[in-house]
């Protein structure tokens, strides 16, 4: 199977934004490397999947196409490679994301345990680890710890060539602890700074730059400037959408829009970002 040819494919669904055509791809993809016994791009399809189930919300998907490529990477004596330690984090995230917190952690810890045995110091894949341990550890309350590692991983992000995306990445988890801990200066700080380097990039297709613009919304709420609030939150669902559908992240930001048409007295508006969440948190479920 022509692995390539594969991610050209995907890619092209994406940058055409044909979401509703990658699940059907994904599904016919896996079923032709099984029948050809190509476990190699089985196992780089499984972790496309992970990824593309737990963008769009579908969980138990990601559950599902997790444990089998493991399991399949366990019985080919993959466990204490490169590879199966990228599937554990692709895994993790997905169960963080689902909010099954102890498997995520657990899965972290194996894969950085892998990391310390097989990589050098200072190799780009910790920054990732770091990253993704920090959002982990943020929605733990463990907030020291989730800065601290949102610290290594910038280390690690600052010392690499081309790097602007990882950057701002790294900026937007870390302004979103200070924002949480009720440091908006610092937050905000660290936010315009991620929003400038995501700025250098024409189209992103990125969760953290969505996360970015929601932060900025967040503080500018905070700080009661509601309509710069309300702009920031309406253009992160647009960037969610655009790229991953009405998810979990865009039914959230509806409420936040919500909250802001509460504070500024529009009701109609509140009412309809509130049904809005609804709408998408039922189908999600269904």
């Amino acid at each position: 199977m022509n692995v390539d040819k594969f991610y050209e494919e995907l890619d092209s669904y994406f940058a055409r934004q044909e979401i509703d055509k990658v699940d059907p791809f994904l599904t016919a993809s896996l079923a032709r490397a099984k029948e050809k016994k190509d476990y190699g791009a089985y196992i780089c399809i499984c972790n496309e999947m992970i990824g593309f189930y737990r963008s769009i919300s579908a969980f138990e998907k990601a559950y599902v196409v997790s444990e089998d490529v493991l399991l399949l990477m366990e019985e080919l004596q993959l466990e204490n490679t490169e590879h199966f330690a990228t599937t554990l984090l692709n895994a993790a995230t997905a169960y963080r994301a689902a909010g099954d917190y102890a498997t995520a952690l657990r899965y972290y810890k194996q894969a950085q345990q892998i990391y310390e045995r097989i990589l050098q110091p200072g190799d780009y894949r910790f920054a990732g680890l770091y990253n993704n341990m920090s959002i982990l550890l943020e929605k733990l309350n463990e907030n020291e710890e989730a800065i601290l590692h949102s610290k290594k991983a910038l280390a690690v992000i600052e010392k690499l060539e081309g790097g602007e995306m990882e950057t701002a990445t790294t900026l937007t988890n870390m302004a979103l602890i200070y924002l949480k801990t009720d440091q908006e200066q610092k937050a905000r700080e660290l936010l315009e700074r991620a929003l400038a380097l995501f700025g250098q990039k024409e189209d992103i297709a990125d969760a953290h730059y969505s996360g970015a613009l929601a932060g900025v919304g967040e503080v500018c709420y905070r700080i009661q400037e509601y309509d710069k609030a309300l702009a920031y939150y309406k253009k992160a669902m647009e960037e969610v959408k655009k790229h991953f559908g009405e998810n979990m992240s865009y039914a959230i930001l509806c409420e936040n829009c919500a909250a802001v048409c509460e504070k500024t007295g529009d009701k109609d508006k509140q009412v309809f970002y509130l049904n809005k969440a609804k709408e998408v948190k039922d189908g999600i479920k269904r």
